[in-house]
């Protein structure tokens, strides 16, 4: 997969070189392209933003360097979203759903965000982390990179991992545990240690169903258990 990320700040994406998905990008897994939009304004000072039509607070990023952003790196399997607390919310099966994408171009807005002729010209979809607004695009881009990258071949290692985790099959994950099997009088729960392969599932689908009830109950609408 290839990602190009459009943005103001490109010195905000550092965390995107470190752990899973910095070794990832080193090994040719997945391949990072940072886009500093203001490189493409004809502004002599390199301004991306202006007043807003019709009046209102702050500042909107000019269509001009981001048409030119956009289509520098646009190819024809190109999948265009752009991060914005308008667009549908980012779950689970949205990120399966994009990790099958061979290009993603990510649209990182600032200020009061972008002029919508680039959202109607260029945009297919509208994507929001969730209900609360930020500063700028980065943040939401760099979450729906990695939630995305570890949907991809070889990225964790162990492939079945994703597929057992929160939120997978609308449930939330079971309970788990390590070494030591005592640990200041709190104990592991017998059945782990058992080797009961399906006596563990079956530990594990209960716990994970009774904690969506007690956390998440919204899960269940679209669950059949």
């Amino acid at each position: 997969m290839k990602i190009d990320i459009l943005t103001l700040f490109p010195n905000s994406f550092v965390p995107l070189t470190e752990s899973i998905i910095g070794r990832a990008r080193e090994k040719n897994k997945v391949e990072i392209n940072l886009v500093d939009i203001r490189e493409f304004s004809l502004d002599k000072h390199k301004k991306c933003d202006d007043y807003i039509f019709g009046g209102g607070d702050g500042l909107l990023m000019m269509p001009q360097p981001l048409f030119d952003a956009i289509e520098s790196v646009k190819q024809d399997n190109s999948y265009i979203i752009y991060l914005s607390p308008k667009g549908n919310t980012l779950t689970q099966n949205k990120v399966q759903e994009l990790s099958t994408k061979e290009h993603l171009i990510l649209i990182c807005g600032h200020y009061e965000g972008i002029d919508q002729r680039v959202i109607d010209t260029f945009v297919d979809e509208e994507i929001s982390i969730g209900d609360y607004v930020l500063t700028g695009g980065e943040l939401p881009a760099m979450v729906l990179v990695d939630s995305v990258c570890r949907y991809l071949p070889e990225i964790l290692g162990n492939e079945n991992s994703a597929l057992n985790e929160t939120f997978t099959n609308n449930l939330l994950e079971y309970p788990q545990y390590t070494r030591p099997q005592n640990f200041r009088g709190l104990t592991v729960p017998e059945v782990l240690l058992s080797g009961n392969h399906q006596e563990i599932a079956k530990w594990r689908e209960q716990q994970s169903l009774e904690l969506t009830k007690k956390r998440r109950p919204d899960l269940l609408k679209n669950n059949n258990k």
